[in-house]
């Protein structure tokens, strides 16, 4: 058994696919000494049926739930979708029931927060993955890379007004009915793993100022922070400032180059990037470790003592 993680949470997209019962995934991340649980987008109905008991009898805690909750198969309604954003309204309208229905669930489960992919700026194929094929191959100083990057960011910088407008429109709706429902529940915009993808900390910043008041704020992707950092997008030491405030939960994990989802320190070795994430990580309300299933239960534990004593030196 894994030592106590008091607050810490953890998400089920570690062991999610290693499991048929819900109930088996809740009680591997036990194990590990988790009291919380981020019930991620990939848990269905079926899953939740032997979650639910668990959650009844306060055998584990719901920091949060990842929209769409329960589980959509529908990709226009998943994680890489244009979603809050949508040109069609019909689809809009389907994307803000869904964030309200995870959000209901989080109400029902003691959950503080939903997760969720706000949207982005459309492109007639994943131009991302192009871009990373070209960072690790030719490098991001590399003039083909150079080239692509400008291609992309010229439509991104043309069409993010627009998107990023509709994707508050959306907001705006969502936490209002949340806050009629009386629920205490946030949602969280997360940064996100494309370059593409919305928002980046400062589009964040200018959603927040337009709903002030409102139950919405930042979901601090670290790892997906880093490798837009890596890749040219933002530059996280810089602009956290701006958003630092406005941060309602965190994604614990570090990238090694463009891979995401390790251990913070362990699988990097570096002891000394991931430190500039202390202050967010200290004052967020909801803290989640989001790892992928290649983590082993001895460097989770290894990161979370380093972690631990990290954020003991910086004082926290």
């Amino acid at each position: 058994m894994g030592r106590d993680k008091g607050i810490y949470s953890f998400s089920t997209c570690w062991n999610i696919k290693r499991h048929h019962t819900g109930s088996g995934m809740i009680g591997e991340i036990r194990e590990l000494g988790f009291r919380y649980v981020e019930l991620n987008y990939n848990v269905t109905q079926e899953l939740l049926s032997t979650i639910e008991p668990m959650i009844e009898r306060g055998e584990i805690g719901v920091s949060s739930v990842h929209n769409t909750f329960p589980h959509v198969a529908d990709p226009d309604y998943g994680t890489d979708s244009v979603l809050l954003g949508f040109d069609d309204e019909e689809k809009r309208q389907r994307a803000i029931e869904l964030l309200i229905r995870s959000a209901e669930y989080a109400n029902r489960y003691g959950a503080k927060a939903v997760v969720v992919h706000p949207g982005e700026v459309p492109f007639d194929y994943n131009i991302d993955q192009e871009l990373k094929r070209l960072y690790r191959e030719q490098g991001p100083d590399s003039a083909d890379y150079a080239k692509l990057w400008s291609e992309m960011l010229e439509r991104r910088e043309s069409m993010a007004e627009t998107y990023l407008r509709r994707i508050g429109d959306s907001l705006e709706d969502v936490c209002d009915r949340i806050e009629a429902k009386g629920w205490d529940v946030s949602i969280g915009i997360e940064t996100r793993s494309r370059c593409y993808q919305m928002p980046t900390l400062l589009e964040a910043k200018s959603v927040f100022d337009r709903l002030q008041g409102a139950r919405v704020g930042l979901w601090y992707d670290f790892g997906h922070g880093m490798m837009m950092e890596r890749m040219g997008l933002y530059d996280n030491a810089r602009d956290m400032e701006a958003i630092k405030n406005n941060v309602v939960g965190i994604h614990i994990h570090e990238t090694v180059g463009l891979s995401d989802h390790w251990c913070p320190y362990v699988h990097s070795g570096d002891m000394s990037y991931f430190d500039r994430f202390l202050p967010i990580i200290a004052a967020a309300p909801v803290k989640v470790y989001e790892l992928k299933a290649a983590c082993t239960p001895d460097e989770i534990e290894r990161s979370h003592e380093l972690l631990l004593a990290k954020l003991s030196a910086y004082g926290a």
